[in-house]
Parts: structure tokens; sequence; C-alpha cells
């Protein structure tokens, strides 16, 4: 079976590329991705001379190239992961997020059900979404499978449009699909443009903290190897046409996450007590910046059996660890057109 990964050089991507490869010897594992900013091979070095895993450098918005992409390699199965995914990006820049994640899922969708119109049998095409789709939460309350959809940033409003243009396809040509939504993931390899990482990085490098607003915004955080592991139940074990919400069980105040980030970067690198939470640093606060993101990741949990296998602070710790013992790979990334965005989003 030949199965398709986009976006497989990304950060989750490249945690659910290395998971299918060495779990599925028998199937063959195809990693698109276009290798922009937050596309890294270095994520994948492992896994690069797998006799069942090909890189293929290309973009989904491409339609000509996906189309003869599909028609080359008979693709039986997609995992759609490939997505602009910041929010304070879609910001700047919404029509990139349009592009990629509107116009490029449906690119994928229109070559998907072209190849296999007459016969969907033994067939699937996973999309991966985002909770952010669902909007804001007030102080109680979470989201469900069945939440209405009410996007606040051009990003979420992207997701959105993704997620039901492939329900779309569902209903109208018999497509078969599955979606799940996830809260925030962290974990290592990340792009330090996430707020984890780059405290991590700003703490080594001993540069200020920028929490927007009173730094009071909750967020349910997900370690991506678990998320590696849902979907992988979700790609195997979930019903056709349904949704899964896929979550950590915690939610979080950034402010008591970034002090409790401070206080184990303290500790791992020998500094006094409170050193790294002086660096913290109120910033403006971004347009329409939900207040709090909360998952029930409950049916996930009864019917597949999925459960986190680490509490946030073990997370916190091993990616800590991680990114402390591969600088290299960090400095690289963080080199170049890096420096210019992180200039303008936080000067």
């Amino acid at each position: 079976m030949n199965i398709l990964i986009t976006g497989g050089a990304g950060f989750i991507g490249s945690h659910v590329v290395r998971l299918f490869t060495n779990s599925y010897p028998n199937h063959h594992i195809f990693n698109l991705d276009a290798l922009t900013y937050a596309g890294n091979l270095e994520n994948l070095r492992d896994i690069e001379e797998k006799p069942n895993y090909s890189f293929i450098k290309g973009d989904v918005t491409d339609e000509g190239f996906i189309e003869s992409l599909f028609n080359t390699y008979k693709f039986q199965k997609v995992i759609h992961l490939a997505a602009e995914s910041h929010v304070d990006r879609s910001i700047k820049d919404p029509l990139a997020f349009v592009k990629t994640n509107v116009i490029g899922t449906m690119i994928l969708l229109n070559a998907f059900k072209n190849l296999w119109k007459a016969d969907f049998s033994n067939k699937l095409f996973y999309h991966i979404s985002t909770d952010e789709v669902y909007g804001t939460l007030g102080e109680t309350g979470l989201f469900t499978e069945t939440t209405s959809y009410d996007p606040n940033s051009p990003y979420s409003a992207s997701k959105a449009s993704s997620d039901h243009f492939v329900r779309a396809y569902g209903e109208t040509y018999g497509m078969p699909y599955v979606i799940s939504n996830c809260s925030n993931n962290y974990g290592q390899n990340q792009f330090p443009e996430k707020l984890i990482p780059l405290f991590i990085n700003n703490i080594i490098n001993k540069k200020e903290l920028p929490v927007y607003g009173d730094g009071n915004y909750t967020r349910d955080w997900l370690y991506v190897k678990d998320h590696a592991k849902a979907i992988d139940l979700v790609f195997h074990q979930g019903k056709l046409g349904e949704t899964y919400n896929i979550g950590g069980f915690n939610e979080w105040k950034n402010i008591d996450l970034v002090k409790l980030l401070c206080k184990q970067m303290d500790d791992k690198l020998g500094y006094g007590k409170g050193v790294s939470e002086q660096l913290i640093t109120y910033v403006k606060d971004r347009p329409g910046h939900d207040l709090r993101y909360a998952i029930d990741a409950s049916k996930i949990k009864k019917e597949l059996g999925w459960k986190p296998s680490v509490t946030f602070e073990e997370g916190l710790s091993k990616t800590i660890d991680w990114y402390l013992n591969n600088e290299n790979w960090l400095n690289n990334v963080t080199s170049g057109a890096y420096k210019t965005y992180y200039k303008k989003q936080y000067s």
C-alpha cells in the first residue's frame, strides 16, 4: 500500500512519518513537503535510508504536480498535515494561509477523488485540523466534536474552511474520510516560532520572554509523540466520516506554563532560583486573541482507547532536554530568515 503524508518534514509530520515508516514496513510511506521555513529534513535523518520511505519535494498548491503524483504512485491513503499553522503569521499574511490550507486541501481532495472515483474501497483521506476552528471558550466548558465552528483568526478560518471541504467531498462524492482536531502540540523538532521552543531558545540566549497581554490565555497542551500515536489509531481504527478531538487532558494559563518552563530551565542549566523568570516581558496583545481552548477528548479515549502517555510536566522536561542536547539543530533553524521574522514580530 502506498500512503502519502503531506507536510511530513514539519514538526508533527516528522513524528507521524517516523512512526508509520518504522511500524509498517509493508507499506510505502511517501513524504511530501515543500520545505518552507518550518520543514526540515534533519528531523528525519534516522529513517531516510529505509526501503519503505521516500521523500518528495513539492507544494500542495501545485495542481498539475499533485495530479501527476497521484497518477504515478496511486496513493490509496492520504494523511494530510501540510498547513500554514502559526496564528501570528496568518495575521500578517492571511492570503498565504488561504492558498495552502484551503486551496492546497482542495487540490489534494480533487486528485484523490479523480483517481479513485470508480472504487473507494479500502481508501482513506485523513485530514488533520485544529481546535482553533471552534473559536474561544469562557472560563468553563469544553470543545466537543459537535461544537459549532466559530473561528476568530485567519489561520483558524482557513482550517475551518478546509474541514468543511473534506466533509463536503465525503457527502457529495462518497469519498471516505476522517478528521481530527488537536490542541496545542509541543515536543521535539518544533520550529521556535511557537511558545515553548521559542522560550527555551530565548532562555538559553538570555533574551526576553515575550508574553502576550496579561498572560492569562489558557490552552490545552498535547505532547507530539502522543499525538502521532493518536493519528495512528484514528487512521487504522477510526470510523469513516467521523471527527475525533485529540487533547492532552490538561489546561495551562500561558503565564503559569512560562513560569514552570523557567523553573525547569533554571534547574537544568544550573541557574539560581528565579533567574529565568526575570526575562518575562509583557507585550502588546495580538488581534483576535482567543481567551481559552479546552478539548474534550473522551470520544477517542472511549472508542479507540487512546490517552496521553505523559503528564505535561514530564513532557515539558523531555522537550527541554531534547533542545538542550540538540543545540546545533536549534542554531540551524534560527538562522537567516527567522531572525528577521522575530525582530518584526516581537520588537
